[in-house]
């Protein structure tokens, strides 16, 4: 019975492992425009948000049953920020850094994620109009303050 125990612990590990090779460079980037820290240097909260997730996700690893296991490691960290979304209000020098944290996450799942209005919309308990309105707001301010060209030296 503990061999069978154990062999299973094993196999969950390894599945898990696979996993996390596979996906955890596109999580970390995901949650690294969610915190708005800058890629370029040590991305600390965003590492904490998808450490979080991945534990999450491990936990209930052997129900996920057919399920993606991206989409749910994916469905804890917007959930984990959502509950966190204050600590990343202060801009850290990222790509998003200067949205409020709800259009960074709606920009993330809508955008860079490609998640439907209506699920991001269930996700997060908004009505769906909502969502395609704080998304609207987060493209236009990303646009507003985009850099212009540089002058041309005389």
């Amino acid at each position: 019975m503990r061999e069978r125990r154990r062999a299973r612990e094993r196999r969950r590990a390894r599945e898990f492992e696979l996993f996390v090779a596979g996906a955890a460079g596109r999580l970390l980037h995901i949650a690294t425009l969610l915190t708005g820290e800058p890629a370029s240097r040590p991305t600390p909260a965003a590492e904490e948000l998808l450490t979080c997730a991945l534990a999450r996700t491990y936990a209930v690893w052997d129900r996920l049953r057919g399920d993606d296991p991206y989409e749910r490691t994916r469905r804890e960290m917007a959930a984990h920020f959502t509950h966190t979304a204050w600590r990343h209000r202060r801009p850290r020098g990222g790509l998003l850094d200067r949205l409020p944290p709800r259009e960074r996450l709606v920009l993330v799942l809508r955008l860079y994620e490609g998640v439907a209005e209506e699920q991001t919309a269930a996700q997060l308990g908004l009505p769906a109009e909502r969502v395609h309105a704080l998304c609207l707001r987060a493209i236009a301010e990303m646009r507003s303050r985009r850099p212009g060209p540089e002058p041309s030296p005389a």
